[in-house]
């Protein structure tokens, strides 16, 4: 099979820090390349992959002022479906602009949603979906006017997350400073808990960074990190007593939510979105309908056990199992 994988190009494919779409988009690449598939990324320039990398965007937007957004998507776009006659099946990872010119080529279409963010998407979703096949990255996230042809959760390389058997007595906070992310909520959690919270995310909502976040950081039980990668992420996830994730929108899916229970760490979290399918209640983490339910799952945590932890992220969201399902689905479609 000939795949053209097509990335966003927000930033680089895979990501320096952050970029959670391109990071899965390198992951399906490259777990499809070591299974065999013949794949062409078509990224920015700057992009590495074991497979095939057909560029024309000079940088990430979200890395370089210069590159305007707009301008260089629709050239980006342009580059993959004036190739399309090259490949067997075109695999979307780049949101709905890609939906414009799959009726101008015969090459099949695969988009993978990473989340429906609201029902304003739709006119350029549902008069598509007979000519491309979507994906869910979560049930929760399916839109209920629309057809599917698969939900495939994301998947992780488990190897690359060391088991920490022990952790630490700290709490962890991993995600965008943004309220859908719920870092105050997680600074309250740590507060009335007396636990030592480590914060690591970028700060994308300033106004909410400034009035509700920054003044909990006191660089003693409050600490932010920045936007951290390699092996300090790994380290953070895997010494944490456990990862606060109370989210305040029905998230599609987490992925420092599956990062985390690979290194043995449970999770805290709200009961919404996809959380009740990564995390099972009881044995990986604790899922709470409100602050006082996040509060009380503290003084559990050591009731779970870190190795189970790890075990259901080796059976249900590991790369090699999003790849073959994500191969079987493309066969599928092939015929």
């Amino acid at each position: 099979m000939r795949i053209a994988m097509l990335a966003p190009i927000a930033w680089r494919t895979p990501p320096r820090h952050y970029g959670p779409w391109e990071l899965v988009t390198s992951l399906l690449t490259e777990a499809l390349v070591a299974r065999g598939v013949d794949v062409t990324l078509f990224a920015t320039l700057d992009s590495i992959t074991s497979g095939t990398l057909a560029g024309v965007v000079p940088a990430p937007y979200s890395e370089d002022p210069a590159v305007d957004a707009k301008v260089w998507e629709f050239r980006h776009l342009a580059h993959v479906f004036e190739r399309a006659g090259e490949f067997d099946l075109i695999h979307n990872q780049a949101d709905f602009p890609a939906h414009a010119f799959s009726g101008l080529v015969s090459t099949p279409m695969v988009t993978t949603i990473h989340g429906f963010s609201s029902d304003r998407i739709l006119p350029m979703y549902a008069p598509y979906q007979d000519r491309v096949h979507y994906v869910a990255i979560s049930d929760a996230d399916r839109h209920p006017a629309l057809r599917y042809a698969a939900t495939i959760h994301h998947g992780i390389p488990v190897d690359d997350f060391p088991f920490d058997a022990a952790g630490s007595d700290d709490l962890l906070f991993f995600g965008r400073m943004h309220p859908d992310k719920g870092p105050r909520e997680a600074i309250e959690v740590a507060r009335v808990t007396g636990r030592r919270l480590h914060m690591a995310g970028i700060v994308q909502d300033e106004r909410y960074w400034r009035e509700e976040v920054e003044p909990g950081i006191d660089g003693v039980r409050i600490l932010h990190h920045g936007a951290v990668g390699g092996a300090k992420r790994t380290a953070m996830l895997g010494q944490a007593r456990a990862l606060l994730h109370l989210i305040g929108f029905d998230e599609p899916f987490g992925l420092s939510v599956v990062e985390a229970m690979a290194c043995g760490t449970p999770v805290i979290a709200y009961r919404r979105g996809s959380m009740p399918e990564l995390i099972e209640d009881g044995v990986t983490g604790f899922l709470v309908d409100d602050l006082d339910g996040a509060i009380d799952a503290v003084a559990r945590i050591d009731q779970i056990d870190r190795a189970a932890c790890r075990a259901r992220v080796a059976a249900h969201f590991s790369v090699e199992r999003m790849a073959e399902r994500y191969e079987a689905l493309y066969r599928r479609i092939l015929g």
